[in-house]
């Protein structure tokens, strides 16, 4: 299996998980580039044989020790970036998917170096990922008809 992240032939392939506790939602900032110090969702490449639900609960497990619930699928987020001459550097397309936690206290580590339960108005100000604020407006809207229920 080759890596190909850096310079990508195609588009790789990845999921991410918004988990909702008690009105709020678990992010990660990143601990290596891209993007190294953004806030975003925990979430990672997805592997062989692996659903994008299966792969957003395990990069949850990994990255930072919490096990959650799927809700379901929210959208897909496309993050391109080109280098100085124009080449495509990095071709991701995320899943992004909204849980209910379930147990564990979260852990930073090498790919989530701070981790924060954030409301809607902690993320004004926040340095996010690329399309992040979108996808957490819906978790968030989502999180209240939820709790309406």
């Amino acid at each position: 299996m080759t890596d190909d992240r850096l310079y990508p032939t195609r588009p790789i392939l990845a999921a991410s998980v918004a988990v909702i506790r008690d009105g709020r939602i678990l992010l990660t900032a990143r601990g290596k580039p891209p993007s190294e110090g953004l806030f975003s969702l925990p979430g990672g490449m997805v592997e062989t044989g692996e659903t994008l639900a299966e792969t957003a609960l395990r990069e949850l497990r990994e990255e930072v020790g919490v096990k959650a619930e799927l809700i379901g699928l929210i959208a897909p987020v496309e993050f391109i970036e080109r280098d100085e001459k124009g080449h495509i550097r990095h071709h991701v397309v995320i899943a992004a998917h909204a849980a209910r936690w379930v147990s564990g206290e979260p852990q930073t580590g090498p790919e989530a170096k701070e981790i924060r339960w954030v409301t809607e108005r902690d993320i004004a100000d926040l340095p996010m990922t690329a399309g992040l604020a979108g996808i957490l407006a819906q978790v968030f809207r989502l999180a209240r008809m939820d709790s309406d229920a």
